[in-house]
């Protein structure tokens, strides 16, 4: 059979599924074990606090230039490419340093591209899927499903193999994500400019009071898994859970999320995307505050299966809440914009929750919680600033959340 009758059943979808699967990899991993295998080396809970924001820091001077670069690009593929073999190539430097200042050098030219690539190849996929009439949030849903399976795979033979199995672990994945992406589609391929050109065609058209606000609220509900990422590993080690346990409890949340996303556009919520939001951080202040009290693991797996509500619905009515009020011309750069407040936020969370960690332990959680609670506070400002239009979501369209008046 010849090739070009096979290259048509390989559909630009199922190529962007394939991408994302591994978009997420490494950063399982090292949710699974990063915490930990610092603390092996001799890095205290402020140094991993640290070691967790400084890429996050410096996404903050380079995220709205990389999104500025792509948009201009003939396509956000040739970006996406780049970032992923940076991202490949630079963490092998972890087999050579050792130390807090070594290792957290290699960490942010490591990680920084990583989390580059992510708003690019969000806004990127989801333009492609609201041109061709397809789910975007089926095709993201399969990086959550890399994800999970990065940590259902790493926790276990980390276990097994010792402490000296994270590096290689997590350098396999970042170079698999980045053989991966030269298979991706061209995303602009056939666009219809109709469609692309709906929207704010400059980020100064959107950047008002009502519409940031509801991105520093979006930020702060992403903050706060930020923080669970960097320290649950090691909080539920201290509470005495098998490291064995920790992958599988990554990998639950996960599924969560997964799932939700694969079912999103059957569930026709007749509300706005800010609403979700809402909805997704007073859930996510239920979750933190229980945690604070150290549950047992049968309540932690329940606990995890909240992510489908916390993190998936959240995102998701951000992702639509931005791409309904700009065009392809700003696609990455808006995504982007959200990204950095992201960062800005999580670094906060993160920084704090080291010393919340090293003064109170697992109590700490308390503090994610009320910073939930803010969030939820911004959007509803946001709503009271620029109310919705009574336009419901309704599918997976970019036109039906939250759209410009």
């Amino acid at each position: 059979m010849s090739s070009t009758r096979i290259a048509p059943r390989i559909s630009p979808e199922l190529r962007a599924a394939i991408f994302h699967f591994t978009v997420f990899g490494s950063t399982g991993v090292a949710s699974v074990y990063l915490g930990i295998w610092l603390t092996n080396h001799g890095i205290s809970a402020e140094e991993i606090g640290i070691v967790n924001a400084a890429p996050l820091v410096a996404m903050l001077l380079v995220n709205q230039l990389v999104g500025r670069i792509a948009d201009r690009m003939p396509d956000w593929r040739g970006v996406i490419v780049v970032l992923s073999l940076i991202a490949g190539l630079v963490p092998i430097g972890l087999f050579f340093v050792s130390g807090f200042w070594g290792i957290l050098g290699i960490w942010i030219l490591s990680v920084m591209p990583a989390f580059a690539l992510v708003p690019v190849v969000d806004a990127a996929t989801l333009r492609m899927t609201q041109r061709r009439g397809t789910d975007f949030s089926a095709v993201r849903a399969w990086g959550t499903v890399g994800f999970m399976v990065a940590t259902l795979v790493s926790g276990p033979l980390i276990a097994w193999l010792g402490d000296g199995a994270f590096v290689p672990v997590f350098v396999a994945f970042a170079l698999l994500r980045a053989l991966l992406a030269f298979q991706l589609p061209q995303f602009r391929s056939g666009e219809n400019r109709a469609v692309a050109k709906k929207g704010a065609r400059h980020l100064r058209e959107v950047l008002k009071p009502w519409f940031v606000m509801g991105l520093v609220g979006l930020s702060i509900l992403y903050s706060t898994h930020s923080a669970m990422s960097a320290f649950a590993a090691l909080l539920w080690t201290e509470q005495g859970i098998s490291p064995g346990l920790i992958g599988p409890l990554t990998a639950t949340m996960a599924a969560a999320e997964a799932l939700m996303m694969f079912v999103w556009s059957r569930l026709k919520l007749k509300v706005s995307a800010r609403h979700i939001i809402i909805f997704a951080c007073l859930v996510a202040a239920v979750r933190w505050t229980a945690m604070a009290f150290s549950p047992p693991v049968w309540v932690l797996f329940g606990l995890q299966l909240l992510h489908s509500i916390t993190f998936a619905m959240g995102y998701l009515g951000g992702i639509y809440f931005i791409a309904n009020w700009t065009s392809d011309d700003i696609a990455a750069e808006a995504q982007g914009f959200s990204y950095v407040l992201q960062q800005a936020m999580s670094v906060v969370a993160i920084l704090a929750m080291g010393w919340f960690v090293a003064a109170f332990g697992p109590m700490a959680w308390l503090f994610v919680a009320a910073y939930a609670v803010l969030g939820a506070l911004c959007v509803v400002l946001s709503l009271k600033l620029q109310p919705p239009s009574s336009h419901p979501i309704t599918s997976d369209q970019l036109t039906v959340a939250d759209p410009a008046p």
